[in-house]
């Protein structure tokens, strides 16, 4: 892929369909769920090698930080979505408190089998990857069909 193409897929196109397209998305979903990461981990660093804040509070405040960075990337961004903010900001929070439990059941079913906790969240991580794309997609960022 030249620049100029990778330059056209992560922009993409409103509106467009088929499979460059959808795959345009999913890299966008990609990318912004790695920006995502690197806000989360490089704002904890921050708060707290830096500013100086306990762990306690650092962590929490960095993830939060980055859930709201993830949530306006993926709407705007990502799936460009057009409905309004109301009604996709809860269906997110719904699926953050359902990756949470999702996450420590997956982790803590893992140790009990003996794979251990690493196994279980790497594990829980590619299953919400997937799945929080298609609900992403179809449910929380859902494009409402323009006018004919």
């Amino acid at each position: 892929m030249d620049q100029g193409s990778a330059q056209e897929v992560l922009r993409g196109s409103r509106g467009a369909s088929g499979p460059a397209a959808q795959r345009a998305e999913a890299l966008r979903f990609l990318v912004v769920g790695g920006l995502s990461f690197l806000i989360d981990f490089g704002l904890l660093v921050l708060l707290h090698e830096v500013v100086g804040l306990d762990l306690i509070v650092a962590t929490p405040v960095a993830f939060l930080a980055s859930l709201v960075a993830n949530y306006l990337l993926q709407r705007l961004y990502a799936f460009r979505a057009t409905t309004g903010i109301g009604p996709s900001a809860v269906k997110y929070l719904a699926l953050v408190a359902f990756n949470t439990v999702a996450t420590s059941l997956i982790v803590a079913g893992s140790e009990q089998l003996g794979l251990g906790y690493e196994i279980g969240k790497v594990l829980s991580t590619a299953l919400m990857t997937v799945w929080n794309f298609f609900l992403y997609k179809h449910w929380i960022f859902r494009r409402t069909p323009g006018p004919a």
